[in-house]
């Protein structure tokens, strides 16, 4: 804690210059609310697991991608979290990987939420 101190003016009856006259200013910081930990997107969740799948079947993102007939710069969009795929495009590269687009939901919906998404310090702005 750190104390500033503040001279009060000599008054008429004292005009020695005493320091019993120093009131301490307190400069304690703020308590600050902790907020709830944000919980992670769902497209986050998602691209976790069909990275986690990919990895322990050894395959690279460039042989996955040709199976399902997407890029390989967008599957690796998917698996980071970046891009939300839709029903379609889950099913297919979940399907490229030998799982259902289901298979990947229980997952995802099971899986712990892991440090990388504890990072955020404030406020998340999501567009469309």
């Amino acid at each position: 804690m750190t104390i500033r101190r503040y001279r009060i003016p000599p008054s008429e009856d004292c005009g020695d210059d005493r320091t019993d006259n120093v009131v301490p200013l307190r400069t304690e910081p703020r308590p600050t609310s902790r907020r709830p930990e944000p919980e992670p997107l769902w497209r986050q969740v998602v691209g976790d697991q069909l990275r986690a799948e990919r990895t322990a079947r050894g395959e690279r993102i460039a042989d996955v991608a040709l199976r399902a007939g997407v890029a390989p710069q967008y599957l690796s969009e998917l698996e980071r979290g970046v891009k939300d795929g839709s029903s379609e495009i889950l099913a297919a590269v979940t399907g490229a990987l030998g799982l259902s687009v289901l298979e990947i939901a229980r997952r995802a919906s099971l899986h712990p939420v892991r440090s990388r998404f504890r990072r955020s310090d404030g406020p998340v702005c999501l567009a469309a």
